[in-house]
């Protein structure tokens, strides 16, 4: 067994694909290896910003013999089907072939044996068509050359069993060296095997597994912040990001100036982590701290200290700006930013900023209705204000502090906490991660700005298609459904979507009707993606959706639930079994006789005591399930179908449905057919897979 080493050396790729390409590259070879017929014991792949590699070890040297075998013609077939059998198969004569007698006959057979290629030759195969294929998000080409990688590679390193893969790409030809770190040791270094290929890499200052350097980057970050009291909070974001940016971590500590600590501290953050990839530092009481983590890609004689004061100086420039903007804007204001969104367009086809923001203040206030203990006139203020901070030159610098700013730009003209905290949390959530809002006024903004939008975007037909999604409406819809089952939040969307329609001043090119249909069936997809997160079948919600387009999502979740619930009884799975199996019958046979059974009276004294039993039953139950649908009572409807199990799997045990005599047959049928009719009445069963 042989050991197959690769590595791709290019210039830097970007952090965010790094991960990505070691799956595709232990993908595309695994996949290549299989369909050789080459078996592998350890397959593992590794990145860093300057390089892709991949070991697999436990290789045969050479493939398998194949031995196939092909049927010809019969033996009396005319002699131009005996002569292309020969030469598809690439025999001299038919005495080369083999007769064997089969049920229809004696058939020539011809048995081929393949010799197994060399390992070497067929890894050359699959590495080159690797090239050619591999899917980057974003490639690019370089000098004369037709081909494209992520970035220019520079070095080709492919070994099997010790000796080179003869490969070639953009003009590189494969070898048995590497180089290390781009600074401290760019010279080749010769490689043997896997093995060798650590410890040197090691020794040129080069980690390559991106496991190592990320363990070695929290470490070194958590010792140093240690020795001042500090503490590391967790970022994996940044942390990923940092990990594919340097290939040999040295951590460092910098420290803010003190003149820069009096700006809020969600400024500071954004900065240092989205700007310049610095890790904040805490107290021991989770405060934010004056000093913050860096990590080069160099150690340096001075012990680091000329980077970190470079890293310094870079940081206090960037807050420079930031403290000018936090000191102009407070002298003008939140408010005062107000009437510069008549100047901001959100949308072509839909308005301005302005526009967005009074359509958005009428919608929370009816919004505010359905929202228990919110104050009309703070979410009328709120709603007013949310936008304002767009205009403002820190918003403009650091556009991810959107609604953080307005926050603090309102606190520090006197509104209330209710009123700024609803400004900042207006946007949320953005994601399935992120905290959804719980006060009654932050609700109110959040949900008429994401259903402002959703309804602006479908009345000018621009839904999300396939996995084109450019203006976020499936995480707003998302947003939406979470702000409403979370806050148990009872309205009917609609009628919202309605009045949200009808808030557009300029007219849509959507009507009404359509757009608020089209919305319906999108929240539904949307509610089934949201579920699945948390164990509920998707056709369970298609089952409810299915009677009466309920849009009111707190009591349609609750009727999930309790369909969900009900079907996990032997009682209630039982009985959907039945249902299918009494709407295949009346199904076929409706087919078969051209008629319906539906809409049938129920009949009167059958012949069987068991069909007499399920037909007296069924009428309780009708009235019993009428009188909680129109109570809203589901649960109780639920529990009214359970009791139809024992009859109807009496009635399938003991009475024979397709009876020889044609009225007993029409009876039976139209008893199945009401009881179908009566179990859609409460959710589509039809929709229940399984």
């Amino acid at each position: 067994m042989a050991e197959f080493l690769f590595e791709i050396l290019s210039e830097e790729i970007p952090s965010r694909m790094q991960g990505r390409a070691a799956d595709d590259l232990a993908r595309l070879i695994r996949e290549g290896l299989e369909s050789s017929m080459l078996s592998y014991s350890r397959l593992d792949t590794f990145s860093s910003p300057r390089r892709l590699a991949l070991v697999a070890d436990g290789l045969p040297t050479t493939q398998p013999d194949v031995t196939e075998e092909y049927k010809g013609p019969r033996i009396d077939a005319p002699d131009t089907a005996l002569q292309g059998f020969l030469r598809a198969n690439g025999l001299a004569s038919i005495e080369d072939a083999e007769i064997r007698e089969l049920p229809k006959g004696k058939f020539y057979f011809a048995t081929i044996s393949h010799k197994g290629k060399s390992t070497a030759d067929v890894l050359a195969e699959i590495v080159q068509n690797i090239f050619g294929s591999f899917p980057w998000p974003k490639s690019m080409r370089w000098g004369a050359n037709e081909s494209r990688w992520v970035r220019p590679i520079q070095n080709i390193l492919c070994l099997f069993d010790g000796n080179i893969v003869p490969i070639k790409f953009n003009g590189i030809r494969s070898s048995a060296e590497t180089a290390g770190h781009r600074f401290m040791y760019p010279d080749p270094i010769p490689i043997a095997n896997f093995s060798d290929y650590t410890a040197k890499l090691q020794e040129a200052c080069v980690m390559f597994d991106s496991a190592d350097r990320r363990k070695a980057i929290i470490d070194g970050i958590q010792r140093l912040a240690a020795n001042v009291g500090l503490s590391m909070p967790d970022d994996p974001g940044l942390l990923d990001e940092v990990t594919g940016l340097v290939e040999w971590p040295v951590p460092l500590l910098g420290t803010i100036d003190d003149i820069f600590m009096d700006i809020p501290q969600e400024v500071l953050s954004s900065a240092m982590r989205k700007h310049q990839k610095y890790f904040v530092l805490t107290t021991a009481a989770g405060a934010f701290s004056n000093r913050f983590a860096l990590v080069a890609n160099i150690t340096s004689d001075d012990m680091g200290d000329a980077i970190v004061s470079g890293n310094e100086r870079v940081l206090r420039a960037r807050l420079s700006d930031a403290k000018f903007f936090w000191d102009q804007d407070r002298k003008v204001g939140l408010s005062g930013r107000f009437e510069e969104l008549s100047g901001r367009i959100f949308q072509a086809d839909l308005g301005t900023v302005m526009d967005k923001v009074e359509r958005l203040e009428l919608l929370a206030v009816k919004l505010s209705r359905f929202v228990e203990g919110a104050d009309k006139t703070l979410v009328s203020k709120a709603a007013r204000l949310c936008k304002a901070d767009l205009s403002t030159g820190m918003v403009g610098e650091f556009p991810d502090l959107q609604g953080i700013m307005g926050r603090y730009y309102a606190l520090e003209e006197g509104e209330s906490d209710t009123v700024s905290n609803a400004i900042a949390e207006h946007y949320s959530p953005v994601g399935p991660g992120d905290r959804c809002p719980s006060k009654p006024e932050s609700i109110c903004i959040a949900l008429a700005d994401k259903i402002d939008t959703l309804v602006g975007f479908f009345g000018i037909n621009k839904k999300p298609t396939g996995s084109r999604d450019p203006y976020a409406l499936r995480r707003a819809a998302l947003g939406v459904i979470r702000l409403i089952l979370e806050n148990g939040i009872k309205l009917e969307l609609g009628s919202i979507f309605s009045d949200a329609y009808r808030s557009y001043k300029k007219p849509l090119k959507v009507d009404e009707v359509d757009v608020v249909e089209t919305l319906m069936v999108f929240f539904a997809d949307r509610l089934k993606a949201h579920l699945k997160e948390t164990g509920v079948e998707h056709d369970y919600v298609s089952a409810v959706f299915a009677v009466g387009h309920d849009d009111d999502l707190v009591r349609l979740m609750s009727r999930v639930l309790a369909l969900q619930e009900f079907l996990g009884t032997e009682d209630g799975s039982s009985l959907l079994i039945a249902y299918k199996r009494a709407a295949n019958i009346v199904r076929i046979e409706e087919k078969k006789d051209g008629a319906s059974f539906k809409g049938l009276e129920l009949p009167e004294n059958m012949e069987k005591p068991e069909a007499n039993a399920l037909v007296s039953e069924l009428k309780t139950v009708d009235i019993a399930v009428n009188r909680a649908i129109e109570h809203g009572e589901f649960e109780a409807s639920m529990s009214s179908l359970a009791t139809l199990r024992k009859p109807l799997d009496l009635f399938f045990d003991r009475v024979k449905v397709n009876s020889d005599d044609p009225q007993e047959r029409i009876a039976n049928l139209s008893v199945l057919a009401r009881i179908g009719s009566l179990m859609d009445r409460v959710v589509d069963f039809s929709k229940i897979e399984g």
